[in-house]
């Protein structure tokens, strides 16, 4: 028999890691963007992307406090 040759995935760049993180935080994933993500996702960028957007929504929730708190 012949072995069908195997489709080389591309690896996501870390802006394209950066986004699926964010819309995941929100919750908003496709399930064919999932299953895509799944392949194509660099585990390394997904880390860094998740702790800058974590560090993001911190700094926005300590400004909306600071903004709130005021006199």
């Amino acid at each position: 028999m012949t072995e069908q040759p195997e489709k080389k995935v591309r690896q996501a760049s870390f802006l394209y890691s950066l986004k699926a993180v964010l819309w995941s935080f929100f919750g908003l994933r496709r399930k064919s963007d999932f299953d895509q993500d799944e392949v194509k996702l660099n585990l390394a960028y997904v880390i860094i992307a998740a702790l800058l957007g974590a560090a993001g929504f911190i700094a926005l929730l300590i400004t909306i406090v600071k903004f709130a708190v005021r006199n």
